[in-house]
């Protein structure tokens, strides 16, 4: 059966593309879900003018999150914490906390953008980079001083 995707399927297709599959996939999984529509010629136009649609929403969220990225550039932020000696923290500063600190600075991000590898355990200053859109990035500067 031939259907066409209105979203991006893993190990399928991307949305807008006509794919070939089982019918017992597409009736109980893909049309239900709304995932894929049955690939007919009203279908069709319907899908492109979505996917027209999609695009110019896509640019746009990309221009505001290429900006967002500009702004955050230079942005430096405090996090204060007890510490013991050799600057060993007590807790850690995970990326809730660095989306909490951009938060008081007037920057609404995520914390499942802040792309924190492992939580900072020590005192100093670290770069870490904010993911804000597939293509956009941001490098901040976090540095984590003694809680006095």
């Amino acid at each position: 059966m031939e259907v066409i995707l209105r979203e991006d399927v893993e190990r399928l297709g991307t949305r807008g593309q006509v794919v070939k599959v089982a019918p017992g996939y597409a009736r109980n999984f893909l049309l239900p879900k709304r995932l894929a529509v049955a690939a007919t010629e009203a279908n069709k136009k319907i899908v492109e003018q979505e996917r027209q649609a999609h695009l110019r929403r896509e640019v746009k969220v990309k221009t505001e999150a290429e900006d967002l990225g500009k702004l955050l550039g230079g942005v430096t932020v405090v996090i204060s914490q007890k510490a013991g000696e050799n600057d060993q923290l007590f807790g850690s500063v995970t990326a809730k906390d660095i989306a909490e600190a951009l938060e008081k600075q007037n920057f609404t991000v995520d914390r499942r953008r802040v792309q924190l590898e492992e939580p900072i355990k020590q005192l100093g200053e670290f770069k870490v980079p904010v993911r804000l859109h597939k293509d956009v990035t941001a490098e901040i500067t976090v540095k984590v001083a003694r809680e006095e």
